[in-house]
């Protein structure tokens, strides 16, 4: 495992801490795997009773790494597939936890980050954070996080933030269910622990049972998220080698806008 994730112990807490605090904790090859593995860790580990997800620095997640969004606009259709199979396989097992996920979201967070957060049971964030689906200004679409982000803010709201791209406030995060609470900086650990605080009165197999039933009563399974993600992978390859695609990776990749903004 590399330092891209970091993993800390405490009592029946596991903390892991998304570590590339030089890149706002951008998503590469290194750390979805890393993730995925702390992750399946955690699952195993009968000594863990929940888990916080969180970043390092003043981001939580800024979405995809630079140089990662680069080697995936050279590449092929198949190869594009198989890496979004790569962060499907991610946010499928950390929505799926048997164990309570808590998202100490402590900056600001974009795309896959923001899938991140939508795919943890509680979501608690500073009150200065900002949010933002912006896949739609390079062309693409938010594939692979669109099942977790949708079942956190209604199909209603995605419809609104997934074509606009818009960059929202922690307020607004928690008024559409993104976040449960957003607090100022100097309470989120306070608050982080007080939701830890409820979570460890309840009994393990049952919490692990109440979360599988709110999932099943909304209609998402393991094998129904294996479906739609295997769509949606073949879905975000298409649009990322597409012209559309090319044009608007390339354009922000360069730091110029796409073909598709005219110039005032």
């Amino acid at each position: 495992m590399s330092e891209a994730v970091l993993v800390t112990a405490t009592d029946s807490v596991a903390t892991i801490t998304l570590n590339r605090p030089n890149v706002h904790n951008a998503f590469d090859d290194a750390l979805i795997a890393d993730l995925t593995g702390a992750l399946d860790d955690c699952e195993r580990d009968p000594a863990v009773r929940a888990v916080v997800l969180t970043g390092a620095g003043a981001s939580f997640s800024a979405g995809a790494d630079l140089h990662w969004m680069r080697g995936m606009a050279q590449a092929g259709e198949d190869e594009n597939r198989a890496d979004s199979l790569r962060l499907a396989t991610l946010m499928r097992t950390l929505n799926f936890l048997s164990k309570p996920t808590v998202a100490r979201v402590n900056g600001s967070a974009y795309g896959g980050g923001v899938g991140l957060v939508a795919c943890c049971d509680l979501a608690i964030g500073v009150d200065g954070a900002k949010f933002s689906l912006s896949e739609i200004k390079l062309g693409l679409v938010p594939a692979v996080i669109s099942p977790y982000v949708i079942a956190a803010i209604g199909a209603r709201q995605a419809r609104r933030l997934f074509v606009s791209g818009e960059v929202f406030d922690a307020a607004s995060a928690a008024r559409i269910g993104l976040l449960h609470e957003s607090v100022p900086g100097d309470q989120l650990d306070a608050a982080v622990e007080r939701a830890l605080h409820f979570l460890a009165k309840g009994g393990p197999l049952a919490q692990a049972e109440a979360k599988q039933l709110a999932l099943r009563m909304a209609g998402m399974t393991r094998e129904s998220a294996e479906r739609v993600d295997a769509e949606n992978a073949a879905l975000i390859a298409r649009l990322r080698v597409s012209p559309e695609g090319q044009q608007g990776l390339s354009a922000f990749l360069d730091k110029r806008a796409p073909a598709w903004i005219k110039a005032d």
